[in-house]
């Protein structure tokens, strides 16, 4: 009898103690749980070079980053996000069709184009971030390289951001045609305004030159 009740005293005190073993396993989880390889070299860098501060949204797809749970970020992932996730990590050397769930279509590039051994590289000299991009990427296609727009801290993904004078300048090159034909549509315009006023005074004067006529008569 004693034994049974011993027993089930062990087992009460085990029960009651469950609850705080799996919230110490949850919390050794999230503690020892691998890092999400952000970069915040690269942000404080081109933060430095613009004189401004910027967030994540160059590269992520959530603009506080890849740690947490919301959108974009890696405690939100399923299996099928994770399996992407892995697969960019692994993308060692350059060419490797990469996308990952963290990164937007910039970052994916980056991962793409220089691969994870030059990125883990850069991390080292961010500053040499810029310089290591194709010189003729433009994935917004404003006219602003995206390497540029990184020194700027201009968006590469919104062809909206950017300096305002390389994209007023680019903007005109780019509807130079438009703006002429705007300019001569406009020109003729004026020019038939012009002659349709003239045309109303000609006939004034000759309608005021009939109606003397008929008085000195």
């Amino acid at each position: 009898m004693n034994r049974l009740l011993g027993f089930r005293a062990r087992a009460d005190g085990s029960a009651r103690r469950a609850p705080f073993a799996f919230a110490a396993l949850g919390v050794a989880f999230f503690a020892f749980a691998p890092a999400a390889r952000a970069y915040p070299e690269f942000q404080a860098q081109i933060a430095k070079g613009a004189g401004r501060p910027v967030n994540c949204a160059l590269c992520h797809a959530n603009p506080d980053g890849p740690d947490g749970a919301s959108y974009g970020q890696i405690g939100r992932l399923n299996p099928e996000e994770m399996e992407r996730l892995n697969r960019a990590r692994k993308a060692i050397e350059p060419g490797a069709e990469v996308n990952s769930p963290i990164l937007n279509e910039f970052g994916n590039e980056l991962v793409r184009s220089l691969g994870m051994r030059r990125l883990l590289e850069l991390k080292l000299n961010p500053a040499a971030l810029p310089d290591a991009i194709d010189p003729k990427s433009d994935m917004d296609r404003d006219g602003i390289p995206d390497a540029e727009e990184l020194r700027d801290a201009t968006h590469p993904l919104k062809k909206e951001d950017g300096r305002p004078w390389r994209l007023f300048t680019h903007n005109v090159r780019k509807n130079l045609w438009t703006i002429f034909l705007a300019a001569v549509a406009t020109a003729a315009g004026l020019y038939g305004l012009a002659q349709l006023l003239q045309g109303f005074a000609r006939a004034a004067r000759a309608a005021h030159g009939e109606e003397d006529s008929s008085d000195r008569e």
